[in-house]
């Protein structure tokens, strides 16, 4: 089995001709309740995990431009944004919008890119969405388990062939040299299980800021590489 490999490393060992789609895991978040009736979609990040997301964004080789997609929730959306930020004090700014105020993170003149939405990240491998509030509802990660280790599940396409998908989907949509989608660990698992054949379990789960990159050199060849802006890619409970 696969480890996730350290994202400072990653990025210092790409090649200028590389290209990156990343599916990555929101930044951390308040603990969200049984409670919250829209299951946490209005909950955004902690102090720590804008500071993280911001860290990983530093990451980022300079050279090269960047998109941002993400799942429409609030804790993607920021993440995204932060990711953006990092990327800016670490000297690089993207052109679609004009920026300079003192909250931007970019200097006079430069511009933070465009956060895009797209409501797919929500919910990459949901075929049923009612199903899925069941999911929600009760017993989420044992949930998620049984359906990686049947492949068989109600709410759920296959995984296997929607994993498929969903890298063909990435490296259609994604323009740049850097191409960042922020989603849910819902998703960046099953997508680890298929390309990388990592075990999860509801005891020992992915961590923030972690994530799956398709890398793609000038001759279209492509690796897979299980990446972390964390210490560890793992949550242990």
């Amino acid at each position: 089995m696969r480890d996730f490999v350290q994202a400072n490393d990653f990025f210092a060992g790409l090649k200028s001709t590389e290209r990156v789609y990343l599916l990555v895991r929101h930044a951390e978040r308040p603990h969200i309740t049984a409670a919250d009736a829209d299951y946490g979609a209005h909950v955004g990040l902690t102090a720590a995990g804008r500071e993280r997301a911001v860290a990983l964004g530093k990451m980022f080789p300079p050279e090269g431009d960047a998109v941002y997609y993400s799942s429409p929730v609030g804790r993607c959306m920021d993440t995204a944004k932060c990711i953006a930020e990092g990327r800016a004090l670490a000297g690089c700014c993207g052109e679609s919008q004009v920026a300079g105020s003192p909250d931007t993170g970019c200097a006079p003149g430069t511009s933070l890119p465009e956060i895009t939405p797209l409501a797919v990240l929500g919910h990459l491998y949901v075929k049923d969405y009612p199903s899925y509030l069941d999911v929600l509802n009760e017993r989420f990660y044992q949930n998620i388990c049984s359906w990686i280790d049947s492949d068989d599940h109600p709410a759920f396409y296959p995984l296997h062939e929607r994993a498929e998908e969903v890298r063909k989907f990435m490296l259609e949509k994604g323009t740049a040299r850097f191409n960042i989608f922020a989603t849910h660990d819902a998703w960046v698992v099953p997508t680890l299980v298929h390309f990388c054949k990592m075990h999860f379990t509801p005891q020992r789960w992915m961590n923030y800021l972690t994530g799956i990159a398709f890398v793609v050199n000038s001759d279209g060849f492509e690796r897979v590489v299980p990446v972390t802006g964390m210490e560890s890619g793992w949550l242990e409970f």
